[in-house]
């Protein structure tokens, strides 16, 4: 540049005049004003400052600095009112904000072009105020398609998007013939509206126009038929495009990316010749919305380390991709850098924060930044009431609930989950129950929390009357609301029930296919959990609580050679649960050798169930020997697990072996270990009566005890 500039400072141009001209204006496009400011007095001094294409240059480069005192002295080489000029005027008011003084200047003005219009048209559209724009539109003398597109875009700028549409169709009844700019506001209206009718129509005349290899138009077409659904068409006019920019790869990218493709939206992301900060967020919030957090995190410090722009939304994924991997540490950091750039105020910001300190358990820096955040909204209070549920602390919860200005059925949602997640049932459809009464109306996640309650109680009117909410809503065919229908049908017992709802289910998720074959192993219907997960789509891989209902299945129907298969099959998937099914399905076998050494072979230490399972298997098949040598792995695996010492008790309880047994229990007494007592339960009029053994804490204990004994008298023989 300074080479450039040094160039032109020769004392003599008029040998090449022309082209000492063309540099000197294609300098003052780009050069900064001070260096602007030095080549204005080298061409006062050599007396070319006057020529016309000069001058105006000069003008539009001081008032685009704001240097209003030098514009003025420039203009002042004009005559006393050059059209030129006062355009020029009018712009840099209308650029600066100052609309008053551009209408004034433009009243004032004794004659006026198309640029006077449109400019004035223009810069009022663009400040938001339409009606005074459509004045000027209206009273134009000289309405052709720059002044036409400039309302067309200036509505669709506003969001007034049938207004543009309308304005466009008046535009059609003219002779005027709409150009680039033209269509692409039009396309990116009905890509907003859902004109997609009016927007397929116009591909004949934007072919007509020769408007078809534009770069802005491919683009909104692009756009367009994403909306529509049409992934063939976008994808056929990416490649047909001569030129593509950012925005071209940004809107494919987005395509794969919203067909949740991520390893062909990562193919176009690392092919893109250019990436913006829309590119890498779009990325990054995939990643980490599908479950991929470090892959999220590892494009994150790439962005980082390129110097990219960093937008709220990127900012926003990131802390959720370290919520997911709980790096506290990680999200502190990135709170800091947050506070650094100012961008701690945003709602979206603090309320991914709050979440992962949340869900990190350090709820008391959730609340203190929750109290720091001075324009709340909705979803900064319920992350902090679901932080508050998530870990457990319900009074803190409900407290912040009464507490909130205008509580939406999300606010009611994660209050109901938190109560769920604490065991706290009757709490449950007490709340559900008021919001009802309230006028709010349950969502998707409020269903699948009062669902998978009723299904934890086996309280199966209550799910047959959530079952119908759900139908008049609308939502049963929903994924989610399917398969908490289905999980809650199964496991009340209701197994032709969940059949029903699974199979009118019209998209079914793997967690669906989950609940479905877990509820038919565990209701006996082995066979038919075999062959339904026969039917699953072999692309989805079974996931870990799937294959332990496959492998219970298989033990519980005697299906050894087919659970064997299963297992060779998924082996690099399998865990210690996993194990513990196969080594029960041989024990139960009489394959009591095989389950010995599959224990001694176990890649992960074998679980206390694993050893007791082998011990049950021995004594129904009476090998003695390696009862015992289990029974002395079992008694040191109890060590570590409490549990193992209640199978070891109960065992020995089972061969009659009550020395052992009394052992057992005071060992537990002096590690001060206790079995949590069972306990069973009954549903009358839509109340949930439970009960534990010997337990007199029910409100008619008294009167229960009392028709017990009379039934206990009935019993005794005569």
């Amino acid at each position: 540049m300074r080479s450039a500039i040094k160039s032109l400072l020769a004392p003599n141009p008029a040998a090449n005049f022309e082209a000492y001209v063309s540099k000197c204006l294609s300098l003052l496009k780009t050069i900064p004003i001070t260096q602007g400011t030095v080549l204005h007095g080298h061409l006062i001094k050599i007396g070319t400052s006057s020529e016309r294409y000069l001058s105006v240059k000069l003008l539009i480069m001081y008032l685009t600095c704001r240097k209003p005192a030098e514009a003025r002295q420039v203009a002042k080489e004009f005559d006393p009112f050059d059209l030129v000029v006062q355009n020029c005027f009018i712009n840099a008011s209308l650029q600066s904000g100052e609309l008053d003084k551009a209408r004034k200047l433009f009243d004032e003005m004794p004659e006026r072009n198309e640029v006077s219009w449109t400019s004035l048209i223009s810069g009022f559209m663009k400040a938001g105020r339409v009606n005074e724009s459509l004045l000027y539109f209206w009273r134009n003398p000289f309405q052709n398609v720059v002044s036409w597109t400039a309302v067309i875009s200036g509505f669709v700028q506003n969001g007034l998007m049938f207004e543009a549409l309308s304005m466009f169709l008046e535009l059609c009844q003219s002779e005027i013939r709409p150009n680039e700019v033209t269509f692409t506001s039009v396309l990116k209206a009905c890509s907003e509206t859902g004109e997609f009718r009016l927007g397929m129509s116009l591909l004949g005349l934007i072919i007509k126009t020769g408007n078809e290899h534009k770069l802005s138009v491919s683009n909104s077409l692009i756009t367009l038929f994403l909306r529509m659904g049409e992934m063939d068409s976008s994808r056929r006019v990416f490649d047909s495009m001569e030129k593509r920019d950012v925005v071209s790869w940004t809107a494919i990218l987005d395509m794969y990316v919203e067909n949740d493709d991520l390893i062909e939206a990562r193919r176009i992301f690392d092919g893109m010749p250019q990436r913006n900060e829309v590119s890498w967020s779009a990325m990054i919030s995939r990643y980490s919305q599908s479950g991929h957090p470090e892959e999220a995190l590892n494009l994150f410090h790439k962005m980082v380390r390129k110097g990219k722009f960093i937008n709220v939304s990127c900012l926003s994924s990131v802390i959720n991709a370290l919520t997911t991997v709980k790096a506290l540490q990680a999200g502190m950091n990135i709170h800091g850098h947050t506070v650094k750039i100012g961008m701690e105020r945003d709602v979206y910001i603090s309320s991914s924060l709050i979440d992962l300190y949340c869900k990190c358990g350090q709820t008391s820096d959730g609340r203190f930044l929750f109290n720091s955040v001075a324009e709340k909204n909705v979803v900064t209070w319920n992350s902090m009431i679901g932080g508050y549920g998530l870990n457990g602390q319900m009074e803190e919860a409900n407290s912040l609930f009464e507490a909130m200005p205008s509580p939406n059925n999300v606010s009611w949602s994660a209050l109901i989950a938190g109560y769920l997640d604490d065991t706290q049932f009757d709490k449950v459809f007490e709340l559900f129950n008021q919001m009802l009464l309230l006028g709010e109306w349950p969502n998707k996640s409020t269903f699948s929390s009062l669902l998978c309650a009723c299904a934890t109680t086996a309280s199966l009117e209550k799910g047959k009357n959530l079952h119908g909410k759900a139908i008049k809503l609308g939502i049963q065919s929903d994924v989610f609301v399917g398969t908490a229908l289905t999980d809650m049908y199964a496991k009340s017992g209701d197994v032709e029930g969940a059949c029903k709802v699974f199979n009118r289910m019209p998209q079914i998720n793997e967690f669906t296919w989950t609940v479905m074959i877990q509820g038919l192993a565990e209701s006996g219907f082995a066979i038919e959990a075999l062959e339904l997960f026969d039917k699953m789509d072999s692309r989805n891989p079974p996931n870990e609580l799937m294959l332990s209902s496959i492998l219970f299945a298989c033990s519980h129907s005697g299906l050894v050679s087919r659970g064997l298969q299963y297992f060779r099959t998924f082996e690099t998937k399998l865990n210690g649960s996993h194990y513990t099914c196969l080594v029960d399905m041989l024990s139960r076998a009489g394959r009591l050798e095989e389950a010995e050494e599959l224990i001694e072979s176990m890649p992960v230490e074998p679980e206390p169930y694993a050893l007791a399972a082998l011990l049950s298997g021995c004594q129904r098949h009476k090998n003695e020997e390696l009862a015992e040598k289990t029974a002395k792995k079992l008694w040191r695996a109890a060590e570590r697990d409490s549990g193992g010492y209640v199978m070891l008790s109960n065992l020995y309880a089972s061969a009659g072996r009550w020395k052992d047994v009394l052992e057992v229990r005071k060992l537990m007494k002096e590690k001060g270990l206790k079995k949590n007592g069972g306990c069973s339960w009954i549903e009358l009029k839509n109340q949930v009566h439970s009960f534990h053994s010997g337990d007199g804490a029910h409100s008619q204990s008294i009167e229960i005890y009392v028709v017990l004994d009379l039934l206990m008298y009935e019993m005794l023989p005569v």
